[in-house]
């Protein structure tokens, strides 16, 4: 059998790697392993394909022999480099269970190697197979931490969204804090202003700032599923507001004071307060539903008409339908409606649905979810449907 000589040359770097981002942006402290839970079914596939490997037949044609991890890789696309469907990321972990124990922590310089042998793909770690490996120089990586593996999506794209795209079960903002005043009367408010505000805020102290709460609708029932409102920005509670005797006898109100502290636009009169949650660690892995799931596009998050790849869209199922986050979906068109004008009787036909992309859940509420488009052909609209992949 032939042997193959393979050169590897790594120079001295650090790394600035996706996963320590997000550990930083969701408050997970040193361990992003523990925000990414192995599940006992993924861990139970992981151990199948350990001992048999993938066919053949589920890796992609041009899957690469050799890949070297990068910085800012993730988990996602690496799978989408060999297998067809790259939720499918237990396998690639079993593939090399002996070396990958966590699929969450695989390392920016780490070269992993294709081996293909009776019939079954396994992916192994450090040398080829039937190959020398001469390292030409010293081989350094980032301190072997949890915070250094690569994420399993491109979180920088949801990590905006995790705060900000919210959907009330009911018309709470209603009768939420309001601003009722500006600083020297100002009509707008930007970050440092001090903005003035009444209802109760109870005990916290950070808020988000929404504007203008409208209702979601199923978009084959017509049902309210929620309410989602414009995020404006954030804002701290800095003094407390109070009810005293004016001059005249009468009581007197003096509102809460608020500086805000980031802003998205800007903050106006009327705008509602809704305290800021505690973040949510889950497992944000891609894996398909385990049962049959199947709904429709609510909305496109902006007011966008249209949406494309990395944008946001609301669906019309949530937990109460098996929705979880980490869920990947497949995004159908309908097919287009026409007459068939090579019929005499000319008949009215449908052409077949064409599944055209792949969502990623990130967020769920109770009745509705929101999803990042990851790949997509043709424009993506309200009332577009999606399934299981």
């Amino acid at each position: 059998m032939t042997r193959r000589t393979r050169i590897v040359f790594n120079a001295p770097r650090s790394f600035s790697v996706t996963a320590a981002l997000l550990g930083a942006a969701l408050g997970a402290g040193s361990s992003v392993a523990a925000t990414y839970p192995i599940t006992a079914e993924q861990r139970s596939t992981a151990q199948r394909t350990a001992q048999a490997g993938v066919a053949l037949s589920e890796l992609l044609p041009n899957a690469p022999d050799s890949y070297t991890v990068k910085p800012h890789d993730t988990l996602w696309g690496i799978s989408g480099l060999y297998l067809k469907s790259p939720w499918r990321w237990p396998e690639l972990w079993g593939m090399n269970l002996e070396q990958i124990r966590n699929p969450h922590l695989i390392y920016p310089g780490q070269t992993l190697f294709l081996d293909k042998t009776n019939g079954r793909a396994r992916l192994r770690m450090g040398q080829a197979p039937d190959s020398t490996v001469l390292r030409l120089s010293p081989r350094i990586r980032s301190s072997v931490s949890a915070t250094d593996g690569i994420a399993s999506i491109p979180f920088h794209l949801i990590e905006p969204f995790l705060n900000e795209a919210v959907i009330f079960e009911t018309d709470q903002l209603a009768s939420a804090p309001r601003i009722v005043a500006a600083q020297e009367g100002s009509v707008l408010l930007s970050r440092g202003n001090t903005a003035y505000v009444r209802g109760d805020l109870g005990s916290d102290r950070e808020f988000r700032i929404f504007r203008e709460p409208r209702a979601m609708r199923d978009p084959a029932t017509a049902e309210i599923l929620g309410y989602e409102a414009a995020y404006v920005g954030a804002a701290e509670y800095v003094r407390e507001g109070e009810t005293r005797s004016g001059a005249d006898g009468k009581p007197e109100v003096i509102p809460a004071s608020f500086v805000i502290t980031s802003i998205r636009q800007e903050a106006g009169i009327g705008d509602r307060l809704n305290p800021v949650p505690a973040r949510e660690y889950s497992n944000y892995a891609p894996h398909a539903p385990q049962a049959p799931l199947s709904g429709q596009i609510v909305s496109i998050y902006g007011d966008a008409l249209n949406a494309g790849q990395n944008q946001i869209v609301s669906l019309n199922r949530g937990a109460r339908d098996g929705m979880e986050r980490g869920h990947v979906l497949a995004l159908w068109r309908d097919g287009v409606r026409m007459i068939d004008k090579t019929d005499p009787t000319r008949p009215a036909m449908k052409l077949p649905d064409e599944r055209h992309g792949m969502l990623f859940v990130f967020r769920v509420f109770d009745r509705m979810s929101y999803a990042l488009i990851l790949s997509v052909k043709d424009p993506v609209k309200a009332g577009d449907r999606f399934t299981q992949p």
